[in-house]
């Protein structure tokens, strides 16, 4: 399988619309904007697990911050309560996390 960052992206998206339901016109905007600005880390990092550059326990300890990182973002719209802006950013870390290690039991 070869990881594709955009459709990824999509599906974190989809994820955190699911999560945030009747809240998502709120948060639709702020969240394209910090995906995008995070595009580049979250491919650096799906990037230097599939090549085997850092271990899964580093990749486990990143997402950790990504979560919170994603959580904090969510939370800082006032639309949203802290239990959906933390489930939101689960959800889509989650889908993240599930893609790339596809992308590594393939490239194993």
């Amino acid at each position: 399988m070869n990881f594709d960052i955009n459709e990824v992206l999509f599906l974190m998206t989809d994820a955190i619309k699911q999560n945030v339901a009747e809240n998502w016109e709120e948060v639709k905007q702020p969240t394209n904007a910090f995906l995008a600005r995070r595009k580049e880390r979250l491919e650096l990092l799906a990037d230097l697990l599939i090549k085997k550059e850092i271990s899964q326990a580093r990749f486990e300890s990143r997402m950790e911050d990504e979560k919170l990182i994603a959580e904090a973002q969510l939370h800082a719209i006032a639309v949203i309560s802290k239990a959906i802006a933390q489930k939101a950013a689960n959800a889509a870390i989650d889908i993240f996390q599930k893609a790339v290690m596809a992308a590594v039991n393939v490239a194993i």
